[in-house]
């Protein structure tokens, strides 16, 4: 594959991607390559693994209903691999973001989404998967008590901030198996705590968050050129 500025191409005609993706271990390098990569659509023209994946890995769903996706199949594997992070971090929709970059990321977001305030709902949620370590989105919810009418909506907009700020990460992908033990369907985030997933040190960097910002703005304006500046800095927030 080329450098990571071929990946997205939006000059001659807004052709799309130079390079395309074949298989995860081709997925695994493009994140380190990038160091962050939306998984759908995310605001600038082709940035998106979606958009990368190669004609026979696109979604595809057969006449009985059941469907062949590869790039979703593919999102246990690169997490487990422990090269990048996922999470929703770009506007509350999902994505990874290389190791590497990681902790100029964590610094900024952080910086964006104070910790919550004792006894909130959010540090609730948060002392609660602490205190399980990992837990899936249901377990936690039911664990914080949201079971009543509507309480799995508001639940999620927590979850959804709360990876917005660093504060929770997804570690894996669990999925129901039907009764010859063969997993169905799109799966639940495992989700748990960056320090505890990926250690202390990984979260910590040697910038002012407003230098990991600065950094991260002039990464994304080489790997996009044709994206504006607006919107790489909606990405980021």
């Amino acid at each position: 594959m080329s450098a990571f500025s071929d990946y997205f191409n939006d000059t001659h005609g807004g052709n799309g991607p130079i390079s395309q993706i074949h298989s995860c271990t081709e997925l695994m390098d493009c994140i380190q390559q990038v160091g962050f990569l939306p998984l759908l659509e995310s605001g600038i023209r082709y940035y998106a693994a979606e958009s990368l994946m190669a004609e026979e890995c696109r979604f595809l769903q057969f006449d009985d209903g059941s469907w062949e996706w590869p790039l979703w199949q593919w999102k246990g594997p690169v997490v487990r691999d422990g090269s990048c992070v996922y999470g929703k971090f770009f506007a509350g929709k999902a994505g990874f973001i290389s190791r590497e970059w990681w902790p100029d990321f964590f610094n900024w977001r952080r910086s964006q989404h104070p910790k919550p305030e004792e006894d909130s709902i959010e540090d609730v949620i948060l002392t609660t998967l602490r205190e399980h370590g990992s837990m899936i989105t249901r377990e936690l919810r039911a664990a914080c008590d949201f079971t009543g009418k509507n309480m799995r909506s508001k639940f999620d907009g927590y979850i959804s901030r709360l990876q917005m700020g660093c504060y929770i990460i997804t570690e894996d992908f669990v999925y129901p198996t039907d009764k010859h033990g063969r997993e169905y369907g799109f799966g639940w985030s495992l989700l748990t705590t960056p320090k505890r997933l990926l250690g202390k040190e990984a979260c910590q960097c040697d910038h002012t968050p407003d230098e990991s910002f600065q950094r991260m703005v002039e990464h994304l304006q080489q790997l996009l050129p044709y994206a504006t500046e607006k919107q790489i800095i909606k990405l980021l927030k």
